[in-house]
């Protein structure tokens, strides 16, 4: 079939790969440049099946009462009046529940791991460079009260698959010694052994230029307008290119099926045509560091939980990542957001030494209330859904696209999926 994929980031050129090897026609569309330049650009770098626990869980709520007003709060909600941010929110409410919780723990770590195995296998066929490491991923904790709750995840994890061990405070500093300093502050943590990093955008743009070799074909700086339709179908894609910030003449682009991989935009894509997705972008922060020689950063890659934030080594660049802000489709740099990012790394890394300034960066992720994607069908039968990964697109990527290119070539997906992952 011909099958056109909307959005060149980590998830749409995963999918695209995915399809070609599967004998499909394929061509991806793009207002950017080239791939992996908006959400997929600098995000924490990890592939972390032991960040499956959802936003919405049964402490959620207080603490997004507790962090109101505060700007360096790692979730913060702004509040104003927003029908759709109101909508998602009363949505993650009903998610926190102690057995939705649990229900959408066991469902995240199912793709997770499926994702993780798909791009193991990915790596050994195509060599694919993405500075990847395999040295796992620390959670450590500074809060005794946040350590108890994770070990109680940890615990439920392990039973779902996950192989995420609680650990002591010297334990967490005998895996990753860049920690020493920071000793005093931890009370514990856990580690998966077999959690991975990486730089997704290096990954992305890799990984389209494997496509492009396999005939896929990229329609970059075009714009899509919308989606044509006639007699309960799909007809076309209707694009335009995009000089100097603006579009241009209109064209009308065919295919046999079309995939919807926007990620916080695949909802306003979809609204006319009576598809209201409960994504909404949470902006995430990151701060990138050029290393000195002599710098003392970690190499294993480390979750710091009770400030939501992540740090992975990417080659000789230090990727400092997290937080979530719910503030519409806002992609303005918030420098006390930013500030917060450095602070914390200096506490934890008092000799990191730097070799040049941070390289800040912001980026809205596709949440959904449960943290689980859409992948699938729609309503409309020649229409299908890759988008809604939240934190965890990078994650997710190639086990979602795998997924998604078996249901679009009318075979079961090696995981099954049904609604419970997020269809409408």
């Amino acid at each position: 079939m011909k099958v056109i994929v909307l959005g060149a980031g980590v998830v749409g050129v995963t999918s695209a790969w995915y399809l070609a090897k599967a004998g499909h026609e394929v061509t991806v569309i793009d207002r950017q440049p080239a791939a992996g330049l908006e959400t997929s650009f600098a995000n924490g770098g990890q592939i972390s099946v032991s960040h499956a626990e959802p936003w919405a869980n049964p402490h959620a709520p207080l603490r997004a009462l507790s962090w109101i007003g505060r700007e360096d709060a790692p979730l913060l909600f702004r509040l104003r009046w927003d029908p759709a941010l109101f909508d998602w929110s009363l949505r993650f409410l009903r998610e926190c529940t102690p057995g939705r919780t649990r229900a959408n723990i066991r469902r995240i770590v199912a793709l997770a791991l499926y994702s993780r195995q798909q791009l193991q296998a990915l790596r050994a066929e195509t060599a694919i460079d993405y500075d990847h490491l395999e040295r796992g991923i620390l959670h450590f904790y500074t809060d005794p009260r946040e350590f108890a709750a994770a070990t109680e995840t940890a615990a439920l994890m392990r039973e779902f698959g996950c192989e995420r061990r609680t650990i002591s405070a010297d334990q967490c500093v005998a895996l990753e010694p860049a920690l020493a300093a920071a000793r005093p502050l931890l009370v514990g943590g856990d580690f998966t052994a077999a959690d991975e990093s990486g730089d997704a955008h290096r990954f992305t743009q890799n990984l389209a230029r494997l496509c492009a070799a396999r005939g896929v074909v990229f329609r970059y700086s075009t714009a899509i307008e919308r989606l044509a339709t006639d007699g309960g179908r799909i007809t076309g894609a209707v694009i335009s290119g995009v000089i100097a910030g603006k579009a241009a003449a209109t064209e009308l682009l065919t295919a046999d099926a079309y995939v919807a991989a926007l990620g916080s935009y695949t909802p306003q894509l979809l609204r006319p045509l009576g598809l209201a997705l409960p994504v909404y972008p949470a902006k995430g922060y990151s701060a990138t560091l050029p290393l000195a020689e002599d710098s003392v950063a970690p190499s294993v890659s480390l979750t710091d939980d009770g400030y939501k934030i992540v740090f992975s080594r990417l080659g000789q660049r230090l990727r400092i990542a997290g937080t979530a802000e719910f503030n519409g489709y806002n992609t303005t740099l918030n420098p006390v957001r930013c500030q917060a990012l450095m602070q914390r790394a200096n506490t934890l890394f008092p000799d990191l030494r730097p070799a040049g300034e941070a390289e800040f960066w912001c980026g809205l992720r596709p949440a959904t209330p449960s943290n689980l994607p859409f992948i699938g069908r729609t309503a409309w039968p020649n229409l299908y859904l890759n988008t809604g990964h939240g934190t965890l697109g990078w994650t997710m990527a190639c086990g979602s696209a795998a997924a998604l290119a078996d249901i679009v070539s009318g075979r079961p997906p090696a995981l099954p999926l049904s609604t419970e992952y997020g269809l409408p």
